[in-house]
């Protein structure tokens, strides 16, 4: 920790993710996304990355159902007959997918009621684990998810998911301008694109701490055995 003109600043990961005040959000973990079974695999996308990222992030996620940090599930989500999607949103959508949909129409994805939409298997939430269901990459935008962070004493959040450069960026982004600490899981993170990934992970480094989820964990584990101690 360090005091800038009286204010005191979180400075190491131990501070930072200290549980009492973090927030693990799970980012578009869900079936259209990473699943080959999804949309996203049944179009030839490259899921390498995710088959990379899944196991890393589930293990995180046990980590901070232990140590009691706040669960917080993203759902991309996708109103029937495009009516969450503005002419803009569109054009952003038709930009974003333009080799995947080989000149078809707007991909259509993480719709309720499909198989899609749901999470897949590993981060199935927990009762009681709120799921913010999101409409644009942010999943601050239109969503009660800042409510639900300073209901909660939430300074900083832990963020992993897909994609790198999308969803999980912009999500980053606006955690801070909503003065969060934000912590990037850096092992924990993909895309189906990874030039893309790569630029991301340059622009954040320079703007978020960065950590793999041993080093998260090993924050969250000295945690629990400290809890253990003070409780015998």
């Amino acid at each position: 920790m360090i005091t800038v003109d009286g204010k005191y600043v979180l400075t190491e990961l131990a501070e930072l993710a200290d549980p009492a005040h973090t927030a693990l959000l799970l980012v578009d973990m869900q079936r259209d996304f990473i699943a080959p079974d999804g949309l996203f695999g049944q179009l030839g996308i490259d899921l390498s990355m995710y088959t990379e990222s899944r196991p890393r992030l589930a293990a995180l996620l046990s980590a901070a159902r232990q140590a009691g940090a706040l669960v917080v599930h993203i759902q991309n989500t996708a109103l029937p007959d495009r009516m969450s999607d503005s002419p803009a949103q569109i054009r952003f959508n038709l930009r974003m997918h333009e080799a995947a949909r080989r000149d078809g129409p707007p991909l259509q994805y993480t719709v309720p009621g499909t198989a899609g939409h749901e999470f897949v298997d590993e981060f199935t939430p927990l009762p009681g684990e709120p799921v913010v269901r999101k409409y644009r990459s942010s999943a601050f935008w239109g969503t009660n998810l800042e409510l639900l962070l300073r209901s909660n004493g939430i300074q900083t959040v832990v963020v992993g998911g897909c994609t790198t450069e999308g969803c999980v960026e912009s999500t980053a982004r606006d955690a801070m301008f909503n003065d969060h600490y934000v912590v990037i899981a850096s092992d924990c993170v993909g895309s189906d694109d990874r030039e893309q990934h790569d630029a991301s992970m340059l622009l954040m480094r320079h703007r978020f701490d960065m950590a793999t989820a041993d080093e998260i964990d090993g924050v969250w584990e000295t945690r629990v055995v400290q809890n253990r101690e003070e409780s015998a």
